[in-house]
């Protein structure tokens, strides 16, 4: 017989008595599966979500890629002067590259930031400034204005991406006012004497090696000097300012690659060209053809290679033509009417100075501002 329980609370009613050997079945409720939400996979990532922070969108040039690239453009303009100028340019060179990188090194570590090095600005910067020098420059003042560029130039600003001017120019700028005879004591190159060009820039020197450039020909004993001679460098100058067809052959580089802003040097060469050439057209005789303008000195070094530098240019493109006309009008009354044969250099610094306000002044209006100022 099976047993039968009364439970107390059912008010005499029996149950049938449980069977210890098996287990209770379980709720409904439990045995169903719970239904999908399906709405949960549209806020669902399929992958995990990385947060990282400015600038989220990245491109393929960096730095080190960038700077490189300028080296690259340079070495038509370097092998040149390497050919013109032999061992006294390589060592200039040398020289002045191992001091910036020495110098950039140093600061690094007292200033206790990541060694940069690598990154090939240092490279840069010291070979821009040997460009911009003699070929029989002192070693020690090479290496003195390498110093100068990198800690002066750019570090003391706060490294790469802070510094004002541009530090090779600061550098070439030091040694101007240090060494001022040394800076204007030029070598011929190997083949100048080949030419006319020879017989006149040689003509009141002290011996067969060193002479005038073209613009201190036409400046102190108004000679002129043919436009060949300054297309392809066989002329006395700085290690790479002398041959017009090897620095536009890499500041073309550098425009079709889009490092360099073209309205910069359009502008720049653009205005020593209309400038020089109204004065010229006032007075042939008096004032320089414009094209000897243009590839005389250092105007296409300058104007590819310094004055298109990305920290020290600015950033807007109205900004980009007023610096542009500025150096070029700068450039050209310094020629005319200044002290000097040359001056590059200082129209380059001068508008560096002013890029913060350009950038300021002609900065483009965002997105509701027109509305309220319309408002006011």
């Amino acid at each position: 017989m099976t047993e039968e329980k009364r439970s107390p609370q059912s008010g005499g009613e029996t149950r049938p008595a449980e069977d210890p050997g098996k287990t209770a079945p379980a709720p409904a409720a439990e045995t169903e599966k719970p239904k999908k939400n399906l709405r949960s996979r549209l806020f669902r990532s399929e992958r995990m979500t990385i947060v990282e922070p400015a600038p989220h969108a990245k491109g393929k040039n960096s730095v080190p890629r960038i700077m490189y690239t300028v080296i690259l453009a340079l070495l038509p303009a370097v092998v040149l002067s390497l050919f013109l100028f032999g061992t006294r340019a390589m060592i200039t060179i040398m020289v002045a590259v191992f001091a910036a990188m020495v110098a950039e090194y140093a600061s690094n570590r007292i200033m206790k930031s990541t060694v940069s090095v690598d990154d090939g600005s240092a490279i840069l910067t010291g070979l821009l400034l040997a460009l911009t020098l003699p070929p029989g420059f002192p070693i020690a003042g090479t290496a003195l204005g390498a110093v100068v560029a990198i800690v002066f130039g750019k570090q003391v600003f706060g490294g790469l991406g802070a510094n004002i001017f541009n530090p090779a120019l600061i550098g070439r700028a030091f040694l101007q006012a240090s060494f001022p005879v040394k800076i204007t004591t030029w070598s011929m190159p190997a083949f100048a004497a080949k030419g006319v060009y020879f017989d006149m820039a040689t003509k009141n020197a002290v011996d067969g090696i060193s002479g005038a450039t073209p613009l201190g020909l036409l400046k102190f004993e108004h000679i002129g000097t043919q436009l060949k001679p300054l297309l392809f460098g066989n002329i006395g100058g700085c290690i790479g300012e002398t041959s017009a067809i090897a620095l536009l052959i890499g500041g073309i580089l550098l425009l079709i690659l889009k490092y360099a802003d073209w309205r910069i040097p359009l502008s720049y060469i653009g205005t020593v060209f209309v400038f020089s050439g109204a004065l010229w057209l006032i007075n042939p005789e008096l004032y320089p053809n414009p094209l000897f303008m243009v590839l005389s000195g250092g105007l296409i070094l300058g104007a590819f290679f310094m004055a298109t530098d990305m920290v020290t240019s600015p950033v807007t493109p109205l900004g980009t033509w007023i610096y542009g006309i500025g150096m070029g009008i700068v450039l050209v009354i310094i020629r005319i009417w200044g002290g000097l044969p040359e001056g590059v250099m200082y129209s380059i610094l001068f508008m560096n100075g002013l890029v913060p306000l350009l950038n300021r002044w002609t900065r483009p209006k965002y997105f509701g501002e027109i509305q309220e100022e319309k408002k006011k």
